[in-house]
């Protein structure tokens, strides 16, 4: 049951993200272009998670006694956001979408989403095997 109510959820955040448009690199990649041919629709896609997210985070926090590893912001923490942000505002794929566009089996899709899973591994690998010690 665990793991239907988990397919379950996945599965209406696929297509919350593929009706909103969140799949559609144009759409997105119009949206973060606020000087250019600006999309201001996917705002109501933030208004909505907004608001989801102020009348749930704090009590699923509190229900779950959920503790955070990091307390603090930091250099990698930053960094981190920063190169996730950039190369949103490349591609126009973040994780979730890009995973829900691969229906469209788009060469650009695949790539990202082949990139993605590579640095995942990458990510995973000890930095002494990295460095090749």
């Amino acid at each position: 049951m665990k793991n239907l109510s988990a397919f379950g959820a996945g599965l209406l955040f696929g297509i919350g993200l593929w009706v909103s448009g969140m799949a559609n690199p144009k759409k997105v990649l119009d949206f973060l272009d606020v000087t250019g041919d600006w999309d201001p629709s996917l705002l109501l896609v933030m208004a909505g998670a907004v608001v989801v997210t102020l009348f749930t985070f704090r009590k699923i926090i509190r229900r779950q006694n959920l503790k955070f590893e990091k307390q603090s912001v930091d250099l990698p923490l930053i960094a981190g956001a920063a190169i996730f942000g950039i190369g949103w505002g490349i591609g126009g794929y973040c994780p979730g979408p890009a995973v829900t566009a691969l229906a469209n089996l788009s060469a650009g899709t695949l790539v990202f989403v082949g990139a993605m899973v590579a640095g995942g591994i990458l990510a995973r690998i000890p930095p002494s095997i990295r460095r090749g010690a």
